[in-house]
């Protein structure tokens, strides 16, 4: 499906072809492009301010929803249940949300799957998060469970762990010397905060804070 396709399933346009449907009429002398005349000669005395009123007509919830969905969309990918609140704090009622939201999923540029997978990856990779907290992050967003299962599933397990000994290693070289159970209880604390299991976080504190005697 091309650009002009899915955006033409959002705004309801139909395509015609250069030409179709279109009465193209030479303008007369002193026309005004928006129908009237600009020397007033005719039409009622209409003048240029008939189409700068148009141009100031208000916007309709159609107009508002659909706008700003494209707005946001344009920054960065988003679930539906964010599009939705934002579309509601902008007091575009509920049935014209939920029918706007519509269009965009079938257009394919709403998706809650595709959204789940890119956000795991993305916040790995910029902040190093764990499992339990990327969960906790599209669970806020609005993403619904078989999605976030399927995103988390692609985790690399290897990844997580070399992510989490990095986050520890960095943590490490702004430490002062101190009481090893202290320093681990503050490490695993970090990791954990960071959504690492337990587990993870007390293997991998570990073997790090005996790689840092050997040295």
């Amino acid at each position: 499906m091309s650009s002009w396709e899915r955006a033409a399933l959002v705004t309801g346009a139909q395509h015609e072809e250069p030409g179709e449907g279109i009465d193209v009429q030479t303008p007369r002398a002193g026309a005004d492009p928006d129908g009237g005349d600009l020397d007033g000669a005719s039409g009622g005395g209409r003048s240029v301010a008939g189409g700068a009123n148009r141009a100031t007509q208000e916007v309709t919830p159609e107009q508002l929803a659909r706008d700003t969905v494209y707005r946001l969309l344009a920054s960065r990918a988003r679930s539906n249940a964010e599009l939705r609140e934002a579309l509601l704090r902008k007091e575009v009622p509920e049935d014209v949300a939920d029918d706007m939201l519509r269009r965009f999923r079938d257009a394919g540029l709403i998706d809650d799957a595709a959204f789940a997978v890119e956000w795991v990856r993305s916040r790995q990779r910029s902040r190093g998060l764990g499992r339990k907290a990327l969960g906790y992050e599209l669970r806020r967003k609005g993403v619904a469970e078989q999605h976030i299962a399927a995103a988390l599933s692609d985790v690399d397990d290897d990844l997580e762990v070399e992510r989490a000994r990095e986050l520890v290693q960095r943590k490490l070289r702004s430490m002062s010397a101190a009481d090893p159970t202290a320093v681990t209880r503050r490490l695993v604390g970090m990791l954990a905060r960071k959504g690492y299991s337990e587990a993870m976080a007390f293997r991998v504190v570990r073997e790090e804070l005996e790689s840092d005697e050997t040295e």
